[in-house]
């Protein structure tokens, strides 16, 4: 049986409603889990929203409304989303849900248990966008760097977690390779962080700063979890870790890839706090945390806390589901940052979309309607040499490109395959054989329908819905691989353009 796949996004604080940025995160992730399902993978993916945060609180206060129904509002914005942009997520998470609160203090005793927890009084900066404490060697010109804004002095007792105590389990797990760190420039950063030791973090916050908002310290009603402490047990919540149930022992185990896709602002939370929480625990560490850069304007992270934010759902109503999958994925390097502008999606959008992929899937149909009554009895004997081998190329490149988490480049390999078409199209002119030479025009049209519904298997994971359409138009909707094609009757059903000039 293929090893089972299991992986999360990061949980987004709700005190805004969702941003492009997001959006990004959301269907990166889906194209990796679409893409284990076509493998045969078991899968499941996991996205949720982090509502215990003092950001969150703030940003309620700001509002005049009650935190519990300030949050509930926009966890719901989040939880849309997930629809509007087709996302396969087999679960969503609250970190108000009572699963994720008996799971996290089910955690916080396992940790305690273990010796790791100890409490002490502390001063530093608090920076409330990381909902972090920073040093003042982090600062630049005495802001956070991540969100500009000047950190607040903090002075209290909290509980505090021994982070120190696994720096060098932490080495050797991200430096073997244990723990798998995509892309890899981002492991050479984290081992440098670390070898410069670790220090033991705050895991807590006192009633009072938490406005009484958060969940309890077991034991200790006048302190809250820290949200980090809090947030990064979701991932495991949602299995039913408080219960030790099913979910937990099957997808959280040796047997399963253990995946978080998360933001480059994030990482040291997820791949140092996170794994030794979880050695501490008892329980496995995640097998790998894949990194993905920012999208900016001009050069300008997006962000909430900056006020450049742009509406995913306003975008997705105005170019369509698909259209806006395709640019995200195809314009922003995976693991890297990458700029937005709607001129560049517009050009995609025409190039790629229209000009390139909708052309050449319209110019096929057309040719099958009008010259073969619609009809198309595949014959893998009339398969070029030539197809055979660009297929072969491009494919491999493909697979290569998704396990190194650089969906760009696999859906650039995807569209060097249609580029491939048009040309052959323009070259032998199928138009022109249908007159004079129906045998040859019936050996272009079998290796054009090849590489259509090649390009098509492998978008299902980028962009379904086009996918699924250019499938259905050649009536090959049941059939999910070429070993499947030969003798196929092909009944097209040539409908509309797939994408419609832009207005």
């Amino acid at each position: 049986m293929p090893k089972k796949f299991f992986i999360t996004t990061a949980i987004p604080y709700v005190n805004a409603a969702p941003h492009i940025g997001f959006a990004l995160e959301l269907i990166q992730a889906d194209t990796l889990a679409r893409y284990q399902r076509q493998q045969s993978r078991p899968v499941f993916y996991l996205n949720g929203s982090d509502e215990n945060s003092l950001k969150n609180v703030q940003a309620a206060e700001k509002a005049g409304e009650e935190i519990g129904a300030f949050v509930a509002r926009h966890a719901e914005e989040f939880r849309e989303l997930s629809k509007v942009l087709n996302i396969s997520n087999d679960d969503f998470i609250r970190t108000t849900e009572e699963r994720h609160v008996l799971g996290a203090q089910k955690f916080w005793q396992a940790c305690n248990a273990a010796g790791d927890i100890y409490k002490k009084k502390y001063s530093g900066l608090y920076c409330v966008g990381c909902e972090a404490f920073i040093t003042e060697k982090e600062l630049v010109d005495g802001l956070c760097p991540e969100h500009r804004t000047k950190p607040d002095l903090v002075e209290e007792e909290n509980y505090f977690f021994r982070l120190s105590r696994y720096q060098e389990q932490l080495e050797k797990l991200i430096s073997s390779g244990e723990l798998k760190i995509t892309p890899a420039t981002r492991k050479t950063e984290l081992l440098k962080f670390i070898r410069q030791g670790l220090e033991d973090f705050s895991i807590s916050r006192s009633n009072e700063r938490a406005k009484n908002w958060g969940i309890s310290v077991p034991g200790d009603d006048s302190q809250k979890l820290y949200t980090w402490f809090d947030a990064l047990t979701n991932y495991i919540n949602a299995l039913n870790f408080a219960s030790s149930g099913e979910l937990f022992n099957t997808w959280w185990d040796k047997e399963s890839e253990r995946v978080h896709l998360i933001g480059k602002g994030i990482t040291r939370f997820h791949a140092i706090y996170w794994p030794a929480m979880l050695l501490s625990a008892g329980e496995l560490p995640p097998s790998e945390v894949v990194i993905h850069g920012y999208i900016t304007i001009d050069g300008e992270k997006i962000s909430k806390s900056l006020g450049n934010t742009i509406d995913p759902f306003v975008v997705v109503e105005k170019y369509g589901l698909d259209p806006v999958r395709y640019f995200l994925l195809r314009e922003i390097p995976s693991g890297e940052d990458g700029d937005f502008s709607l001129a560049k999606l517009e050009q995609r959008y025409t190039a790629d979309l229209a000009n390139g992929l909708g052309n050449l899937v319209q110019r096929v149909l057309t040719l099958i309607d009008s010259n073969l009554q619609g009809e198309l009895i595949y014959d893998s004997k009339l398969e070029e040499a030539s197809v055979l081998e660009q297929i072969k190329t491009t494919e491999e490149r493909y697979h290569q490109h998704i396990a190194e988490f650089k969906l760009h480049e696999a859906l650039a390999d995807i569209f060097s395959l249609i580029s491939f078409a048009n040309v052959y199209t323009n070259t032998n002119k199928p138009w022109e054989k249908a007159k004079t030479e129906p045998a040859v025009f019936l050996a272009n049209i079998t290796n054009l329908t090849r590489l259509i519904l090649q390009a098509a298997w492998q978008l299902k994971p980028f962009i379904p819905q086009t996918s699924e359409k250019i499938l259905t138009a050649f009536g090959a909707e049941k059939i999910s691989h070429s070993d499947e094609l030969d003798e196929a009757h092909l009944l097209v059903k040539k409908g509309d353009v797939l994408f419609p000039r832009l207005k």
